[in-house]
C-alpha cells in the first residue's frame, strides 16, 4: 500500500529519481537556472531547498551530508562559497518556479526553476534590513506617542498640523524678503 506518501515518483524506480534529482540540482546551483517540466522542477525544490538550507551552516557534517546527495565536488564547492553566501540573510524560499508554455512534442507543462538571489531582473534595488522582531503589540507604541488623557485627540491633531504651518510662514517671508532685498541691488 502507498497510504501517505505523497511526493511525486515522476515515472521513474527510486534509483533512477534520485539520480535524476541529484543531476538536476548539481545543474541549478552550477547555472543558477534551468528549463525543466513543472513536476520536475516541484519534486527538484523539495529536493534541493534543505541542501541550500544545510549549506548556510558551513561545517564538515554538513559538506559531507550535502555531498552525500549531489556526489560531485565542484558544485559542492560552489554551493558552500558563492551560493551560501548569498542566501544567508534569507530564511527559506530559495527557489522560484516560473511556469513557461507547453512542450510542442508532448505537451508537457515547462518551467523555469531558479536561485530567487541570483536573478539580476527581480534583484535590482538594493534590500533594506528589518528588525528580526515581529511583535504585534502596538500598545506600548500608543501609549508613548498618545496626548495628555485630558486633552480630546481631535484637538491634539489640530494643534500638529497648526504648528508647521506657523513654522513655515517666517521662513517664507525671510525667502520673498530675502528676493525683494536681490532685486533692490
Amino acid at each position: 500500500m502507498r497510504h501517505g506518501k505523497k511526493f511525486n515518483h515522476l515515472g521513474r524506480t527510486t534509483s533512477h529519481r534520485k539520480a535524476m534529482l541529484a543531476n538536476m540540482a548539481s545543474s541549478l546551483i552550477e547555472h543558477k537556472r534551468i528549463t525543466t517540466t513543472l513536476a520536475k522542477a516541484k519534486a527538484l525544490r523539495m529536493y534541493v531547498e534543505p541542501l541550500l538550507t544545510k549549506a548556510k551552516n558551513d561545517t564538515t557534517h554538513s559538506r559531507r551530508t550535502v555531498f552525500a546527495y549531489l556526489q560531485n565536488k565542484e558544485v559542492l564547492t560552489t554551493l558552500f562559497r558563492e551560493v551560501a553566501e548569498k542566501i544567508a540573510g534569507r530564511p527559506g524560499g530559495y527557489t522560484r518556479i516560473v511556469k513557461l508554455g507547453n512542450r510542442l512534442g508532448d505537451n508537457a507543462e515547462m518551467a523555469i526553476i531558479e536561485l530567487v538571489d541570483f536573478n539580476l531582473t527581480y534583484n535590482t534595488e538594493a534590500k533594506v534590513e528589518k528588525k528580526a522582531t515581529r511583535r504585534r503589540g502596538t500598545g506600548s507604541k500608543a501609549k508613548t506617542d498618545a496626548p495628555v488623557a485630558d486633552a480630546p485627540a481631535a484637538a491634539v491633531v489640530a494643534e500638529e498640523v497648526a504648528a508647521p504651518a506657523v513654522e513655515d510662514a517666517p521662513a517664507t517671508e525671510e525667502a520673498s524678503d530675502s528676493t525683494e532685498e536681490k532685486s533692490a541691488e
